[in-house]
């Protein structure tokens, strides 16, 4: 098979030539096709004779794909499935491709052409470091077009074929170990797979497939180079707000390599989800981050950035945004769920409802009356030699608690801007849950206590002693011990987004501090009058004691000196917090 007789040959000679070739194998004559299979090995730079004889060879092989024979042609099997598109130009491309399609609809070989086609996603080691080149650029839509117009015709032409290909896909993910380049072509890959033709085909195997690695990266960071503040400082936990660029300089200068990696794959999937809600199938990809969420992310212990996907496809649909507040508040009030499960569940919705600024005020509002209502419903289910402060017997109660204090810290006022959901708020009978016997003002963080009565005695939500006084701790016994060795005070799952490429689609929907409008009381005006401030709901609410069966003086009753001297011993320092985000990584009670 010499480049001279090979012009001479048309398609169909040349394919006759080849069957004869293959059918001389067995009887032991491979001179010929020990050749053919050399022009198919061919490394290096290909001359124009060269590419012009591999061509004819290809197709030559095309014509006769029924002769070849998995196991007596094994070598050049073997041979044509380690091609490298990238190698080659767009006429070897065709070529190859025709090739590869045509054996996957053969017996034996779809697996083999399928998985031949998912290797060239990535480009061999020398060219790696070539694609971002405009030369880099143009080899990487010839190649990786073809390869995906390949996979659309072999799916029509063999119906199962995403079956197998759902397996390699999740087989031949780079591992975390992978260059950040590898990993990020293979994941924008995957990514296009989900949103093209066969994308239902696959179901959620390429989304839930990005997640886990999403979280494999996530749980290898070293989460103590993003801590700002020094352990021993102790400063309150809502202190840490911005990280400047000199900042992310001197993380990115030290950190090992997974932050980068992490980062490049949030901003594919970010933009992914963007595609998703243009062409209107979000709600339906959210389902599968729901999914991804609930049994992955859920129950993985200190993740800082991975849950970021779902918060940002929430505030691309206001339909995600809801389901996802639904589904965290189903979690937590499911009595017959697993209790570390539900802790982690009302971490991450209160972390969201006050960190998510696309939430509209009902749905926060909405969400934290099933909150109070559960708290109420816990209250009044105790038995009354159960009325005591026990932090772990009662963790889910203080976690609801916490959940509320923190979430209206954030959100109060803003939704007192609104008259309807102002007198929802002072319809919460706050009173009564967080003066009762099991004392959650006592238990809950103090930092979060302290920034809570704050604005909730400023409207009148509550009242307390005059004497209801802080040092500036951080924590308490108590606080530690109800969220066991990994505390709930670290828990506020949506800290500010601290990886610098994907920052761009998390800053402008993520609620700071430092936007909340500051409240209207001061540490010094300790005879504020809601009443000025707050207007006819203040009085209406402190009037209404009597739905939940004790009046003032009886509640007075419920909060007993020896309390007021214990929040002293752990309070603070006369000085006003700010509020919280993290001076320690976010860490589930897991």
């Amino acid at each position: 098979m010499d480049t001279e007789e090979e012009t001479e040959y048309n398609d169909s000679q040349v394919a006759a030539h080849i069957r004869r070739i293959l059918s001389r194998v067995p009887e032991g004559d491979t001179t010929d096709y020990d050749e053919m299979v050399g022009k198919l090995n061919q490394s290096g730079h290909l001359f124009p004779d060269d590419v012009a004889s591999l061509v004819t060879c290809l197709k030559g092989l095309s014509g006769a794909v029924g002769c070849i024979d998995i196991v007596r042609h094994e070598t050049l099997a073997q041979t044509i499935f380690g091609m490298s598109m990238w190698k080659y130009n767009p006429d070897v491309m065709d070529a190859l491709m025709d090739l590869i399609i045509r054996l996957a609809t053969s017996r034996g070989f779809l697996d083999s052409s399928l998985e031949m086609l998912v290797n060239n996603f990535v480009p061999h080691r020398s060219f790696i470091n070539k694609m971002n080149n405009p030369r880099g650029i143009v080899k990487k839509e010839q190649v990786l077009d073809r390869v995906h117009s390949a996979l659309i015709n072999i799916t029509k032409l063999m119906p199962l074929a995403p079956l197998t290909l759902c397996t390699i896909l999740e087989k031949r993910m780079p591992p975390i170990f992978a260059k950040h380049e590898v990993m990020a072509i293979y994941v924008e890959n995957m990514l296009r797979l989900d949103g093209g033709p066969i994308g239902e085909f696959l179901g959620d195997t390429v989304l839930l497939t990005v997640m886990d690695r999403l979280v494999d990266l996530d749980v290898e960071i070293d989460h103590r180079d993003f801590i700002l503040l020094d352990e021993s400082n102790d400063e309150p936990i809502f202190n840490m707000e911005y990280m400047d660029e000199d900042d992310l300089d001197d993380v990115y200068g030290y950190v090992n390599s997974f932050p980068g990696k992490l980062d490049s794959l949030m901003v594919l999937i970010c933009q992914h989800l963007q595609s998703c809600a243009e062409n209107g199938r979000l709600f339906e990809v959210f389902k599968t981050l729901l999914k991804s969420f609930y049994v992955t992310i859920l129950k993985t212990h200190k993740l800082m950035f991975s849950q970021f996907v779902v918060f940002y496809a929430c505030s691309l649909d206001p339909k995600c945004g809801l389901s996802f507040a639904n589904m965290l508040s189903d979690t937590f009030t499911d009595n017959t769920g697993i209790a570390l499960t539900r802790m982690c569940s009302v971490a991450y919705l209160a972390s969201y409802l006050s960190r998510a600024r696309f939430l509209k005020g009902p749905i926060i509002a909405n969400t934290l009356q099933r909150l109070v209502d559960w708290c109420v419903e816990y209250c009044r289910s105790v038995d009354e030699e159960d009325k005591t402060l026990n932090p772990e017997a009662h963790k889910l109660f203080y976690s609801g608690c916490q959940a509320i204090m923190y979430v209206l810290c954030y959100r109060m006022w803003e939704m007192f801007d609104n008259p309807d959901l102002k007198s929802q708020i002072f319809g919460f009978p706050l009173q009564f849950i967080f003066r009762h016997p099991l004392d959650p003002l006592k238990v809950c963080l103090p930092s979060i206590v302290e920034e809570f009565l704050k604005p909730a005695k400023a409207a009148s939500l509550i009242t307390t002693s005059e004497n209801f006084l802080f040092k500036n701790l951080l924590e308490s016994d108590l606080s530690m011990a109800f969220g066991g060795v990994e505390r709930l005070d670290m828990f506020f799952p949506f800290d500010p987004y601290l990886l610098r490429k994907g920052h761009r689609f998390i800053e402008p929907i993520f609620l700071r501090w430092s936007d909340v409008v500051n409240p209207p009381y001061d540490d010094d005006e300790e005879d504020y009058s809601a009443e000025e401030q707050l207007g006819d709901e203040a009085e209406d609410y402190l009037s209404d004691e009597e739905d939940m069966g004790m009046s003032l003086n009886d509640r007075d009753d419920l909060f007993p000196d020896d309390i007021e001297d214990s929040m002293i011993e752990m309070s603070l320092e006369g000085h006003r917090m700010t509020m919280p985000a993290r001076i320690r990584p976010s860490t589930s009670p897991l």
